[in-house]
């Protein structure tokens, strides 16, 4: 499996369809894939690389609020406002973690006054949230909650534990698993020079609508957003940046019970809430704090894989039926999966 990754992704880098990749796979507790290809802004990719990768970091968001669970700091059902009594405002009182995972809670998109240069400022947009009306009761409907999805979770974590998302992560996650350096929400000044530039092709990406619940920024992906300083050092939890052999690798060790008992991990990944995403019009199955299903698996597979991909083209997962967990990063930001998609069906095939 790892020669025919790299075959591949050496292929796209050289046919120019990529420009910089990271594949990382896990099977059974085993790093059976470590494979890179290309460059970014002029320097080799290699395994460690960090890369800005947008909604990946979805998944590490929804594996912390798994520990938040675990470690006693929250229920599923614990009413939001149980430690964030603002947030009750406007019909939200019936808002719990449960509704906030399954991107039920009711707010999909950041009121409008909040723009990508004010995403920086926690304390301005979490008040904004708890001011905010939701579009639907708590836990009726379901739609992609892009950006508010991380200050949701960020918050109930930082009243709960005084800590930050970007501490929570190092704390639980990176340093116990070895993996520092490996996975930010917040990069320190220290490692930006380290982080991988991204590009984007001009002309690909189709026209906003203008009735859309997203604004523009909160559905595309813009290199020069992951690009930006100020974004890369601030605690922003629905974006981050990622190596794929460190995504992988959190993962792993849900999988291995490393971070959570296979108890937390067996109700956690079932079906929590089905229906159609009201932001995409598409179906929807989620688990609490991911999608179920490997992108692009058949249906006959009856897939159990959970995981967020990243807008752009990246994507991560974690099966438990077939002990894989599964990362791709990238540099160049396309409006599609093909990517992903090739090269999770190698490894569907050898699994």
């Amino acid at each position: 499996m790892q020669e025919q990754i790299e075959r591949h992704i050496d292929m796209l880098v050289r046919t120019g369809i990529e420009e910089g990749v990271q594949v990382a796979v896990y099977r059974d507790g085993a790093l059976i894939v470590d494979a890179v290809a290309g460059s970014a802004d002029g320097q080799p990719v290699t395994s460690g690389t960090p890369i800005f990768s947008f909604s990946l970091a979805k998944n590490v968001t929804a594996t912390l609020a798994q520990l938040l669970v675990a470690r006693g700091f929250l229920d599923y059902d614990s009413p939001v406002t149980e430690v964030w009594p603002e947030f009750g405002a406007h019909g939200k009182s019936t808002a719990t973690l449960r509704h906030v995972l399954t991107h039920t809670v009711g707010l999909p998109a950041m009121p409008r006054e909040i723009t990508p240069d004010q995403l920086p400022d926690w304390s301005r947009v979490c008040e904004s949230l708890a001011a905010a009306e939701p579009r639907w009761p708590p836990g009726t409907a379901m739609g992609y909650h892009s950006y508010t999805f991380g200050y949701l979770v960020g918050e109930l974590a930082r009243r709960t534990t005084g800590r930050s998302m970007s501490e929570l992560l190092h704390e639980w996650i990176t340093v116990p698993l070895g993996i520092e350096g490996q996975l930010y929400f917040a990069a320190p000044d220290q490692a930006l020079p380290e982080l991988a530039r991204l590009e984007q092709p001009k002309g690909q990406w189709p026209a906003a609508q203008d009735d859309a619940i997203l604004a523009p920024w909160e559905s595309q992906p813009s290199a020069d957003f992951g690009n930006n300083g100020e974004i890369l050092r601030a605690d922003i939890p629905s974006v981050g940046i990622a190596s794929a052999r460190g995504l992988a690798a959190m993962f792993n060790a849900v999988l291995q019970g490393k971070l959570v008992d296979s108890a937390r991990l067996t109700e956690f990944s079932a079906l929590a809430f089905e229906g159609v995403d009201q932001v995409f019009g598409t179906p929807a199955r989620m688990a609490l704090g991911f999608p179920i299903g490997r992108m692009g698996a058949p249906a006959e597979e009856n897939s159990v894989a959970f995981g967020w991909p990243g807008g752009g083209g990246s994507y991560a997962y974690a099966d438990p039926a077939r002990g894989i967990a599964f990362a791709l990063t990238k540099t160049r930001l396309v409006p599609n999966f093909d990517t992903a998609l090739g090269v999770t069906a190698i490894v569907a095939d050898g699994s």
